[in-house]
């Protein structure tokens, strides 16, 4: 019975992982609002109400990975230890993430100029990373004993996704303005002044961090 669960899950993953390198593949060729999703369910050998038993929109499939990282993120803050702070568990994280990725790739180079140029899939972005920033203000409220919708954690978690989403979009010329094309590197800077904040939120200082 577990094998046929698991063998269930591996196709339903290759299912989703061959829609989203399709679809990828015909944006690239197309642009994005030149693609259907009648287009997509053909280049993928399927019919188009399977693509949506996968992805409810055509801008969701640009973002397929999106729930998989959510889902993971949330389980790490579930899972650190006591002494590990939200903002340290997210710098674990990324460290983990950017070990397995390759900033040449193409699938991901497209995405990005997706992302840029379409402004339904720019706003999507936002929304899948509210999303995210949920996740990080109830690990900030729990560190900080705060309520998840209190400002101090809002204004945290704000902050750590504004620099996430600005690192994301650093190009080649950035790097070499910032000096550095270590993405942990000048990530480390962002998240310095975060555990300043926290530092100052947690002992009562209001005094922005020096």
């Amino acid at each position: 019975m577990s094998d046929t669960g698991g063998l269930r899950e591996r196709k339903k993953r290759q299912t989703r992982e061959t829609i989203a390198r399709e679809a990828l593949q015909l944006f690239r060729e197309r642009g994005f609002d030149g693609v259907t999703v009648a287009d997509i369910a053909a280049a993928a050998n399927i019919a188009p109400r399977t693509f949506f038993a996968y992805f409810p929109t055509k801008e969701d499939v640009v973002f397929a990975d999106h729930e998989q990282a959510l889902d993971g993120f949330s389980a790490l803050l579930r899972e650190r230890e006591d002494a590990e702070s939200t903002i340290d568990a997210l710098r674990r994280w990324i460290a983990d993430l950017l070990a397995d990725h390759d900033p040449d790739d193409p699938a991901e180079t497209c995405r990005k100029e997706l992302i840029r140029g379409t402004p339904s899939l720019a706003a999507q972005r936002l929304s899948k990373m509210s999303e995210f920033e949920h996740v990080l203000r109830e690990g900030i409220a729990r560190d900080l004993g705060d309520d998840p919708d209190g400002i101090r954690p809002r204004l945290v978690a704000a902050a750590a996704v504004a620099a996430l989403m600005s690192l994301d979009e650093l190009d080649a010329d950035h790097w070499e303005l910032l000096g550095s094309e270590d993405p942990l590197e000048v990530l480390d800077v962002a998240l310095a002044f975060l555990r300043g904040g926290l530092d100052a939120l947690q002992s009562g200082d209001r005094r922005p961090p020096q």
